[in-house]
């Protein structure tokens, strides 16, 4: 469908959340006859990138470069820069929401998205790196999905077994694959991380590690082989 994109200015936000937007149509003609009535409205972040999550994206771009080519460059930085940058535009930026971006001014939500997709594919590639990656991210909700969907523990980034979180716990006398696991909270956590947070209150260690736990959901039961 050929549609008519016009950009407006929030002018109003009252307490329900109701937005008021001045835009202006192209054409007056064309929208009469076009009837407009309903429209889809993109909310821009306005924050830029931080100096913070401009340096994570150039860390982790490093740790891909230097893994793929052998050595760190400025050129393979490069070349995986562009190439990583319009995978996520492919993967994970809507049709309407797709285009070129760049490092150097734009939105924070963007770079925090972008970041996440380079630590999945860290994670997805077992790519090492010099730091934990927990260091890097931005959302840490979905830096521990990521590795709850690739088994890696999320403080140290070996292999990790299931922990569930407090709360979530299957206690003893029931069968672990009888139990329904959907909507349980859980890490990822090596053997050496799992006897740790059981040697300590939970919050404890996830303060240290700047953890949070999240919700197993179909993809992860699947992964984990887990009763729905």
């Amino acid at each position: 469908m050929v549609q008519e994109h016009v950009a407006g200015l929030i002018t109003d936000i009252d307490e329900n959340g109701t937005l008021t937007i001045n835009a202006c149509v192209p054409s007056i003609d064309r929208a009469l006859l076009r009837q407009y009535r309903e429209c889809t409205i993109i909310l821009q972040d306005e924050r830029r990138i931080t100096p913070r999550q401009r340096a994570a994206c150039y860390a982790l771009l490093g740790e891909i470069d230097e893994y793929v080519n052998g050595i760190r460059s400025e050129a393979g930085m490069e070349e995986q820069k562009n190439f990583l940058k319009l995978d996520f535009m492919l993967k994970r930026m809507t049709d309407a929401e797709r285009r070129m971006f760049s490092l150097s001014d734009c939105s924070v939500t963007t770079a925090t998205a972008f970041i996440t997709f380079l630590i999945e594919f860290i994670l997805a590639n077992d790519i090492p790196t010099k730091f934990p990656l927990v260091e890097k991210a931005d959302d840490i909700g979905a830096y521990v999905y990521a590795c709850l969907a690739n088994k890696k523990c999320a403080v140290c980034g070996r292999h990790a077994d299931l922990h569930h979180a407090e709360g979530s716990h299957v206690g003893n006398g029931f069968n672990r694959e009888e139990v329904h696991h959907l909507g349980r909270e859980a890490l990822p956590l090596c053997r050496e991380h799992h006897t740790e947070c059981h040697s300590m209150p939970e919050a404890e260690f996830l303060e240290k590690y700047h953890l949070e736990p999240v919700k197993l959901d179909e993809r992860l039961c699947k992964i984990y082989k887990l009763k729905k």
